[in-house]
């Protein structure tokens, strides 16, 4: 990795892409220490410090630290994901949306132009919650027009989030929205990594063979996470021979590369996203809602741990199915691969190769959601048996390593295609 990115730092249209990414994740790291107005630092400190190890700390995390400072970008880029997971479940609901998902690159730029909007309209109301819920104690706020002005800084701030992440996907290197979220989850390793020192140099016995354990737990799932990424099931093709004027055509042997996890990701990111949604309600309510949601739905209910971890793996397998199922279609794929003369030995073009890619994808994926949700759910379980408080967790380090292994392959393509290009030159 580190050779393919000192390689690509050689390159001086690659290095303006790189220069370009990091200057945009620098400018998110420092709207994250511009607080929004008429907010009491203290107050929400103190907000903070009556529930260690909670949701609060877990929120803080993904959004790299600007929830505990209420910063500009208090709310990240997650209601940009909430909108974009809404309006691509009602692609497949709603026929009209279907016709502007198949129309191409203009349908394209009508669905996100929805998905903004929607994240706006998602954003604004997080904001009217958090001004009038959540941080109430901390508003300091003294006429209408005020709170106006914290409402619309927050919705702004997301807003602002979404233009740079399309930015940098644009005009730079990876997925913006991906790096946004894996900037702010880095951000927060030092003061974990303190933590960590504290923990050891205070002598405790117990509590330095638990942490031993979970750091070699993390270990592992790194490197499962890796594996899984570069995992394939590779199906053999062979395309026929045809001849075109005097010349002879086809002929040749190569695959198909099946992707154990061809959805990346993304899984996790979106489950993670609907998941955190019965706990901010639990948040914004009191009295025995709040308390029924903590048991039931949080990871900090004794019942809740289980049920939330039940739901976190059928989420991240419905939402890994249905990224393949978009990324992959075996109908076209199939139909493609006969128009050039292409076919998988033992398997009749058109219908016979679409079912038998459809049944070879599902039982990849199977393996390959079940593993990720496996790896997302077990620290968090490990954590609350070991009775430790954790945030940095399975999930967190799954889109870590996921979003790294990503950008450093985008990376590598596009010194590929610069290598081709300067051959045909």
């Amino acid at each position: 990795m580190l050779s393919t990115l000192r390689n690509a730092w050689k390159i001086p249209e690659i290095r303006k892409k790189i220069t370009f990414t990091l200057l945009m994740l620098l400018v998110f790291r420092l709207g994250s220490a511009i607080p929004v107005p008429y907010m009491n630092k203290d107050a929400i400190k103190q907000l903070f410090g009556a529930s260690p190890g909670g949701l609060l700390q877990f929120m803080d995390l993904m959004a790299g630290g600007a929830f505990s400072q209420f910063s500009i970008f208090v709310m990240s880029i997650y209601p940009y994901i909430t909108a974009s997971i809404v309006i691509q479940l009602l692609t497949i609901a709603i026929p009209k949306l279907e016709e502007l998902a198949k129309q191409g690159e203009e349908g394209k730029k009508k669905i996100t132009m929805l998905t903004r909007y929607g994240a706006i309209a998602l954003a604004t109301i997080q904001a009217i919650g958090y001004t009038f819920g959540l941080f109430r104690n901390a508003l300091e706020t003294t006429n209408a027009l005020q709170n106006v002005i914290v409402i619309i800084t927050m919705a702004a701030g997301t807003a602002f989030l979404m233009w740079i992440g399309e930015l940098i996907t644009e005009k730079g290197i990876g997925n913006g929205i991906s790096l946004i979220i894996f900037i702010g989850i880095i951000s927060a390793l030092p003061a974990q990594l303190i933590a960590a020192v504290k923990t050891i140099a205070s002598g405790d016995a117990g509590n330095i063979i638990k942490l031993l354990v979970l750091a070699l737990l993390f270990l592992i799932i790194i490197a499962a996470v890796v594996a899984i990424q570069e995992g394939e099931r590779r199906i053999a093709v062979q395309y026929a021979k045809r001849v075109v004027g005097r010349k002879m055509y086809g002929g040749q042997s190569t695959h198909i590369p099946v992707k154990v996890l061809m959805a990346g990701v993304i899984p996790v990111i979106f489950a993670s996203s609907l998941l955190a949604v019965p706990q901010t309600i639990a948040l914004f309510t009191k009295g025995g809602v709040s308390e029924w949601i903590t048991k039931y739905l949080t990871p900090n209910g004794s019942v809740g741990i289980w049920l939330y971890s039940i739901l976190n793996i059928l989420l991240i397998l419905f939402f890994t199915y249905f990224y393949t199922a978009i990324q992959f279609n075996t109908v076209e794929y199939a139909k493609n691969l006969q128009q050039n003369g292409g076919f998988i030995p033992g398997i009749r073009p058109g219908r016979p190769t679409s079912e038998y890619l459809n049944k070879v994808v599902n039982r990849v994926v199977i393996v390959g959601g079940i593993a990720l949700a496996f790896l997302a759910v077990l620290p968090m379980v490990l954590t609350k048996i070991f009775g430790m408080q954790v945030n940095f967790g399975g999930t967190a380090i799954i889109i870590v390593v996921g979003v790294a292994l990503e950008t450093v392959k985008q990376i590598e393509s596009q010194m590929l295609m610069r290598h081709y290009k300067g051959f045909l030159k």
